[in-house]
């Protein structure tokens, strides 16, 4: 999520950020399996973000905090992209996320857009939805 985030604020791709090692040091290399999430997302952020756009109530991705929408994105890259990951656990991860580094808000937020999305998207039934705002 932080390299989202560095990458919107610098206009800088994955690629460079990576190769540069310009992300917090501090945190360790990235793992395998978020360097193929960061490309993920940014290969198919207009699929990504059109799907974010459609599915928020009077939210468009300008208006959302820069944190919300890059939290959204990896989790509407894991629905949409990555069979292996179950809905719930992408939705429960990002709310996670929502909550740590979000405003007072953004949990129920990122909970309420990725429930919609996760429903369009093999019918993830209401009750996960219900599991994950516990």
């Amino acid at each position: 999520m932080q390299i989202l985030y560095q990458r919107e604020i610098t206009g800088d791709p994955v690629s460079r950020i990576l190769a540069e090692r310009s992300y917090a040091l501090e945190d360790g290399e990235p793992a395998e399996y978020c360097r193929q999430i960061l490309a993920g997302v940014e290969a198919n952020q207009d699929r990504i973000d059109s799907e974010i756009e459609e599915t928020s109530e009077h939210w468009t991705l300008t208006r959302m905090p820069l944190v919300d929408r890059n939290i959204l994105r990896i989790a509407v890259y894991e629905i949409m992209f990555e069979d292996d990951v179950p809905h719930s656990v992408a939705i429960n991860e990002a709310v996670e996320l929502g909550k740590v580094f979000g405003g007072e808000d953004s949990s129920k937020f990122i909970n309420g857009v990725l429930g919609r999305i996760a429903e369009k998207h093999e019918g993830v039934e209401t009750q996960a939805m219900e599991d994950v705002r516990e």
